[in-house]
């Protein structure tokens, strides 16, 4: 080896590396990756911030879950009667219902809803009651008599007209003319047989 080789490096040939240097080999990349760094840690933060925020939330929730209040009042179950407790239903079926309205010489509707034919197990005898539909109100309540007549109402195969001495849906028992309409003539003429029958077995 010469003397040169051995020769011992110089301060010069052993300083670090400058900025430049490292510029060279991506050096300021890695100082813009580490600023890039830096939104996805504050990015992070914030999802863990809401992440914690709707953990509290829902604590919240369950804590107002467990919530108790004792009723001041106790209320008492009241068995509600219709009247029909000691009737049996012999048919039912759904239909409108109009009146005759003799002063103005016009039908008016009365109601849609479940007719029902109520035989009473002691006297045998069977009335019609018919109910609207959610308000359950009575719109036609009467007996049937071996008088009444189901007659076809003109222009139409599934209603008939019959006229009764004492309907009592509005409380008073009054005589009137009512018409009754059907979905199908099926249903109508199923009505007429159940009526009939009722006016044979008094």
């Amino acid at each position: 080896m010469s003397a040169e080789e051995t020769k011992p490096k110089t301060e010069e040939a052993v300083k670090p590396p400058t900025s430049q240097v490292f510029s060279m080999f991506g050096g300021k990349k890695e100082k813009k990756e580490e600023a890039e760094s830096k939104p996805e840690d504050q990015t992070e933060s914030k999802e863990e911030k809401k992440e914690d925020a709707k953990k509290d939330e829902d604590a919240a929730d369950e804590e107002e879950a467990d919530v108790h209040f004792e009723p001041l009042v106790q209320l008492e179950k009241v068995d509600v009667k219709t009247n029909e407790e000691n009737e049996d239903v012999t048919y039912k079926v759904r239909a409108k219902l109009f009146r005759f309205h003799a002063d103005t010489k016009e039908w008016k509707e009365r109601g849609t809803g479940d007719v029902k034919f109520l035989k009473h197990k002691e006297s045998g005898k069977t009335r019609i009651l018919m109910r609207r539909d959610k308000t359950l109100k009575i719109c036609a309540n009467h007996l049937i008599s071996p008088d009444y007549e189901l007659k076809p109402n003109i222009g139409s195969d599934r209603s008939w007209v019959y006229t009764v001495t004492a309907d009592v849906s509005e409380g008073e028992a009054e005589a009137q003319t009512l018409a009754i309409r059907f979905g199908s003539k099926e249903n109508a003429d199923k009505f007429k047989e159940a009526f009939d029958s009722a006016k044979e077995s008094k």
